[in-house]
């Protein structure tokens, strides 16, 4: 049986909970430079103290925050995946999820704009791959053992459709917000496109509309 929390780590869970959620709203509008540990404390009227209880460094919890964010986007992506009846369906929805969440504009400013700047570059970049890659190669390998898409080099092509992704992700956080319905719905058509050109050549005829 699990065991009931006392009231102290209640409170202790709950200002945890308070401080991402004000260092997600900082990161977001300040980004990680203008964001201080005395700022996302006073938001929620607790002291720098309490901040270190539960991080260790501002760059610690700026990892927290991007964690919690990515956790969320990849949670939504699986779960349309597994919404769809194939895996060529389950692909295009994942990626539709996928994009939707690279035009908001907190996930946006915190995972393609600030992460390389507060994580450095390798360290963003192992942990997009840590939340991303296993997703996109189980995608990709769905369809190749179920012959919606021609028998690649699994790993090699994963990486490739990987690099796009990250391409678009950036794009979508770097366009203006009255332009981002418009480069998700061209990136989207690209992507697509590049993915039919991996299928047998019969299931592209039939089904490059999908």
């Amino acid at each position: 049986m699990s065991r009931s929390l006392s009231r102290r780590e209640r409170y202790s869970q709950a200002t945890k909970t308070a401080l991402l959620a004000a260092a997600t709203r900082r990161f977001a509008d300040l980004g990680f430079a203008g964001t201080s540990l005395e700022d996302v404390a006073a938001d929620i009227q607790a002291t720098r103290g309490a901040v270190y209880h539960h991080f260790a460094s501002k760059t610690a919890l700026f990892e927290a925050v991007f964690q919690q964010l990515e956790t969320a986007a990849m949670e939504r992506a699986v779960a349309a995946a597994a919404g769809a009846p194939d895996p060529w369906l389950a692909a295009l929805a994942a990626l539709n999820v996928f994009l939707d969440s690279c035009c908001d504009p907190v996930y946006g400013k915190i995972v393609w704009q600030e992460a390389p700047i507060a994580l450095g570059w390798h360290h963003w970049r192992e942990s997009e791959e840590e939340f991303s890659f296993g997703l996109v190669e189980q995608l990709l390998g769905a369809m190749m053992d179920s012959g919606i898409m021609d028998r690649q080099p699994l790993r090699v092509t994963t990486r490739i459709v990987f690099a796009i992704l990250g391409a678009a992700g950036v794009a979508l956080a770097d366009a203006p917000e009255p332009d981002k319905h418009q480069v998700k719905a061209e990136y989207t058509e690209v992507i697509r496109r590049m993915l039919v050109g991996l299928r047998p050549a019969s299931a592209t005829t039939a089904q490059a509309a999908s």
